[in-house]
């Protein structure tokens, strides 16, 4: 079984920021990617950032440079530094790792940002 362990969530003024931390552990697949999306309530939970194992990045354009995403392939690992906050980023922020197709999710952390 694949765990996917997400810290650094919390609260933070707008203009503030915060660093998503996440490490995928077990019974690994190849990884080909691993990134983070977030959802809030009512909605579908939608991509924020990614890398492959290549170093290519994608992030959604709301995000596009606020947020910057670091991978660590031999460690398993995916950060996400997110700057210059919004009370728009306020989610659920979930890691997720694709591993030959399959996505697995972490249990999600809250980022809480005010105005």
């Amino acid at each position: 079984q694949v765990q996917l362990t997400e810290s650094g969530g919390g609260s933070v003024q707008a203009g503030g920021s915060l660093r998503l931390s996440c490490v995928a552990s077990g019974s690994m697949r190849a990884v080909n990617a691993m990134g983070w999306y977030r959802q809030t309530p009512g909605n579908k939970r939608e991509p924020v950032a990614a890398m492959t194992n290549f170093g290519n990045a994608r992030y959604a354009e709301s995000v596009e440079g606020r947020f910057t995403i670091f991978r660590d392939v031999a460690k398993n690992t995916v950060d996400l530094q997110m700057n210059n906050l919004k009370p728009e980023d306020t989610a659920v922020y979930y890691c997720n790792s694709l591993q030959e197709g399959v996505d697995y999710w972490g249990k999600g952390t809250l980022v809480t940002v005010s105005s």
